[in-house]
């Protein structure tokens, strides 16, 4: 398998508690390191906040070490779960595409230039550039580390999350995204439009949009009807090291479960 992304050094560690009793921040738990005897507890930045569990109270984790200009003393990046490594840090997931893209490892997408984090319209997009066909394509990433059994089976979705009141969106800036890559399809139809998820995790069979959210849900239905293409790449993470696994993953756009993407 491909190797995409390495990090340096992680430090095993447990979440005692979200958000931490000194930073209230959502964004910040105490963490204690494994193997440390003085059982010290630290600041953890979670940049995915609790990920739906995989960053709570009692989540073992993995951790990056941070400079000592930040408050946090590490950064989450994946979490363990069953003997499963899964990365839940966002950043992670355009790392891997960059390199995903520099490899040609994206189903029917070769690229011959690449440009990160530009504004269009209204929103910043993770990448741009030119396919080896001279064509333009922009491609926003979101990461996917959630997944739910059905017959026994694990399948990824996207997405799902804390809410500020019931029935509102799981995140305003992923509608915002697939709303404006649907408009820039609409008015360009020559440009590319990709909406890319990066499974982080190898035990999944699928990808399902989350039906937790029939806004956002309906919007992917409707771009895609536009032409913006939908794609998954799925790594495997071992400890610091991501490797590739597929571009192939089976996507269910819509409710019947014999039309995948």
């Amino acid at each position: 398998m491909s190797l995409l992304l390495e990090l340096p050094e992680l430090f095993e560690a447990k979440i005692i508690k979200r958000p931490s009793k000194k930073i209230k921040s959502p964004y910040v738990a105490d963490i204690i390191l494994k193997n440390d005897e003085t059982q010290n507890e630290l600041l953890g930045h979670t940049p995915s906040l609790g990920c739906c569990g995989l960053a709570e109270k009692d989540s073992n984790v993995l951790c990056s070490k941070l400079s000592e200009k930040t408050k946090c003393d590490y950064r989450i990046e994946i979490s363990l779960v069953d003997n499963t490594y899964i990365g839940i840090s966002p950043k992670l997931a355009e790392n891997i595409t960059e390199n995903a893209l520099k490899q040609n490892l994206i189903q029917h997408l070769e690229v011959s230039s690449i440009q990160r984090e530009k504004k269009i319209l209204n929103s910043r997009f993770d990448f741009i550039g030119k396919t080896t066909d001279d064509k333009h394509y922009i491609l926003e990433v979101k990461t996917v580390p959630l997944i739910f059994k059905e017959d026994n089976k694990n399948i990824s979705y996207f997405p799902d999350g804390y809410r500020k009141k019931k029935g509102a969106v799981v995140s305003e800036r992923a509608l915002k995204h697939i709303n404006e890559l649907r408009e820039i399809k609409t008015k360009y139809p020559e440009i590319r439009c990709i909406l890319l998820f990066v499974i982080q995790r190898n035990d999944s069979i699928s990808f399902k949009p989350s039906d937790k959210d029939p806004i956002y849900l309906d919007a992917l239905r409707e771009a895609y009807k536009y032409g913006v293409e939908i794609r998954t790449i799925q790594v495997k993470w071992q400890e610091n090291k991501c490797c590739y696994k597929t571009n192939t993953l089976p996507i269910l756009l819509f409710e019947d479960y014999n039309n995948y993407l």
